[in-house]
C-alpha cells in the first residue's frame, strides 16, 4: 500500500504497461485517473481498478487533457504521481520516412509528452513524482527505428532536465526505458500485417539475452517502484528495463 490515498494520473493508461500500472497503483491504494485514445479499453482497464475512472484524450493534442485535469482538482485537488506512458510506434527506412510520419510521431512522443506535463505541473504536490516512458530505442541503434529513436532521445533530455529544474518543488523526475517489451502497441503499427507483427516479435526476442520479451507487467513494477517513498534518492535517472540488452 505504498500509494494509499496518493492521486495517481497515468497518460496512456489504457493499454499495455499503462494499464499494468494503473491497476497496479489502484492494488495500492491510489485514486487512479487514466487517460487514453479508446473509450473501449479504458473502460475495460478503470473496471479492473476499483474507484478508478478514466477520460478520452489524445496527449497529442494539448487541451484534450482538460477534463481529467479539472476532475482531479474538484475531487482531490492535486497530483501526487504523474505517469507520462502515451505514444506510438512507427517504423520505417530513414530514406522512406516522410515529413508527416515524422511530425505525427514527434508531435505524441515528444512535443506533446512535454506539454502534458507542462500542463499537469500546476497541479503536481510538492514532493510528488513524475515517470516517463522512455525506450532502450533512445541510444541502441536500431535499423528502421529512426522516427520513434529520436523522439524518446529527445524525452530523455526533457526528463533529466526537468529533474533539476523542479528540485526546489521536491518534485523527482525519473524515466522507465523498456526493452523489447510485448504491448499492443507493436500490433498497431500503421502497415504491418499479421506475419509481420510476428517476425519482429521473434526478432525483439532473439536480441534479449534472456531470449523473451518482457511483459507489461515486467515494467510496471519498476514504474511503481521509481514513484513510490521508496526511490527517494533516485532522480533524473534513465533505468532501463530490458532483460540485458545494454547491460550484457
Amino acid at each position: 500500500m505504498r500509494f494509499k490515498d496518493k492521486v495517481v494520473l497515468v497518460m496512456g493508461g489504457n493499454s499495455g504497461i499503462g494499464r499494468a500500472a494503473s491497476i497496479d497503483f489502484g492494488k495500492e491504494g491510489a485514486h487512479v485517473f487514466i487517460t487514453g485514445r479508446s473509450r473501449k479499453t479504458i473502460d475495460e482497464t478503470v473496471a479492473d481498478i476499483p474507484g478508478g475512472r478514466g477520460f478520452v484524450a489524445d496527449i497529442g493534442d494539448i487541451q484534450s487533457g482538460n477534463d481529467v485535469l479539472a476532475a482531479i482538482r474538484e475531487a482531490h485537488g492535486g497530483i501526487d504521481v504523474l505517469f507520462v506512458n502515451a505514444g506510438i510506434g512507427a517504423f520505417a527506412p530513414a530514406p522512406e520516412v516522410t515529413p508527416d510520419q515524422w511530425d505525427e510521431v514527434h508531435n505524441v512522443n515528444l512535443r506533446g509528452c512535454f506539454f502534458a506535463i507542462q500542463k499537469a505541473l500546476p497541479q503536481m504536490r510538492d514532493g510528488g513524482s513524475i515517470v516517463i516512458t522512455g525506450s532502450i530505442g533512445s541510444i541502441a541503434a536500431v535499423p528502421g527505428n529512426i522516427m520513434y529513436a529520436a523522439a524518446k532521445a529527445g524525452l530523455r533530455a526533457v526528463a533529466r532536465i526537468l529533474a533539476v529544474e523542479l528540485l526546489p518543488r521536491r518534485i523527482r523526475v525519473n524515466m522507465v526505458s523498456p526493452g523489447p517489451t510485448d504491448t499492443p502497441i507493436i500490433t498497431r503499427t500503421d502497415g504491418v500485417t499479421a506475419d509481420q507483427v510476428q517476425g519482429m516479435k521473434d526478432m525483439m526476442a532473439g536480441v534479449v539475452p534472456m531470449k523473451r520479451m518482457g511483459t507489461s507487467e515486467e515494467i510496471a513494477r519498476p514504474v511503481l517502484f521509481l514513484a513510490s517513498d521508496e526511490a527517494s534518492f533516485i532522480n533524473g535517472v534513465d533505468l532501463y528495463v530490458d532483460g540485458g540488452c545494454l547491460e550484457l
